[in-house]
Order: structure tokens, then C-alpha cells, then sequence
């Protein structure tokens, strides 16, 4: 088996599985990566298996994996990575998860041990929540992963390269208080440069470095 070289290719050879993780704020094209790298594998004849969390159910629903340009490939959504554990055919050699941050610490556990058993692994998540801090597992996967790639869309106020999500309730910068997750909220989210991203707290003294 061949792994990847330079983060999405093929070069040169690996004993056993390996873990990528495609990491990056909303709008970087996480999930666009993530399904050019199922086709390709596809295509390379390799037997794929894709799972997303049920959370996600934007733009194609739950039994879809979907990219803001409306690209996409069949899921099977999932609460848990346990659940994705008791879903695994063994028979596939490719393992793609969508929307990682939403899933438990179990995720990470399950990456390892899937490509330690020869498996590739493919996640995909949101690395930082809406206040810039580390999401979910996010941070461990990238760790234990061979490759990890960085995605950064473009800050809708400056142009720079955006590094955070902004997220907003009634068009206002949300707090710091809000939920990490607000599942079926009428909020929506831009992304933004570390300069133009605002998160509002209750205690503005907080704002200080000591």
C-alpha cells in the first residue's frame, strides 16, 4: 500500500494504515477535500467506506456528505465513533469520516487502531469552535495523524487568509458564554482573519493577557 505524499498524493510506500486529517475553519473546502480524496481512492479501486456525524445535516442531509459547491458522496451518518466501530466493513480499506469535531473522544482511539490495522483513515473537521479555541478531538487526531493538512478560506471583512469561524446571532458577533454547539439554531457563521474575528465576554477584563 502506497501512502501519501506531500499530504494527498501517492509516493512513497508505508507498512500498514495511516491517519490524514483535514482540518480548517467553515468555508475552507474540508469536505470538497475529503470527497476528491474518497473519488480518488474509488478510482484507484479501493473498496471505501464514508461516515459523517448526524449532527451535520446541511445542504444534502444526514446521508450525505456535502461541499459548499454542492459536491457529494453517500454517508452513513453516526452519534459516536462506537457506532462507527460496529458499522465497519471489513472488507474496506478506506475509512472517511466527515465533521469529526462533533464526535467523541472514541474517534481517536478508533483512527489508531483502524490504521494499525492497515487501514487509511480520512478525517475531515473543524479544528477551532467559534471562540478560536480547540474543537472536540480535533487536536488529538492532528496529532496522532501522519498527515494533517490545514485548510484557510478567505475573511469575508479583509481578504486575508481566515483562520476562525464568526459566529453570529441576529447579526451580532455571538458571546463567549454561547454553546460550543448549537444544533438547529437560526444562527449563521463567516469565516474570518485572527484580526477580525470578535467574541464578545460578559467580563471584559478577561480580554487581558494576565
Amino acid at each position: 500500500m502506497s501512502g501519501p505524499a506531500g499530504g494527498t498524493g501517492g509516493g512513497f510506500a508505508v507498512a500498514g494504515g495511516w491517519i490524514e486529517v483535514i482540518a480548517g475553519v467553515m468555508f475552507s473546502g474540508k469536505s470538497e477535500e475529503l470527497i476528491r480524496r474518497v473519488r480518488r481512492a474509488t478510482i484507484a479501486r479501493k473498496r471505501v467506506q464514508v461516515f459523517k456525524s448526524r449532527l451535520d445535516d446541511r445542504y444534502a442531509g444526514v446521508f450525505m456528505v456535502a461541499s459548499h459547491d454542492q459536491r457529494t458522496i453517500e454517508a452513513i451518518p453516526v452519534d459516536s465513533a462506537a457506532q462507527i466501530a460496529q458499522r465497519i466493513d471489513p472488507t474496506a480499506q478506506v475509512i472517511a469520516i466527515d465533521e469529526a469535531q462533533f464526535l467523541d473522544a472514541g474517534v481517536v482511539r478508533l483512527a489508531t487502531a483502524l490504521a494499525e490495522r492497515g487501514r487509511r483513515v480520512i478525517l475531515a473537521g473543524t479544528d477551532t469552535d467559534f471562540r478560536g479555541e480547540p474543537f472536540g478531538s480535533m487536536p488529538q487526531l492532528m496529532a496522532v495523524a501522519e498527515v494533517v493538512d490545514k485548510l484557510h478560506a478567505i475573511c469575508v471583512l479583509c481578504g486575508a487568509p481566515a483562520s476562525r469561524n464568526q459566529r453570529l446571532l441576529d447579526g451580532q458577533p455571538a458571546p463567549y458564554e454561547s454553546p460550543t454547539i448549537l444544533v438547529g439554531a437560526a444562527d449563521s457563521y463567516e469565516a474570518r482573519c485572527r484580526a477580525c474575528h470578535v467574541v464578545p465576554r460578559r467580563d471584559a477584563a478577561q480580554g487581558s493577557l494576565f
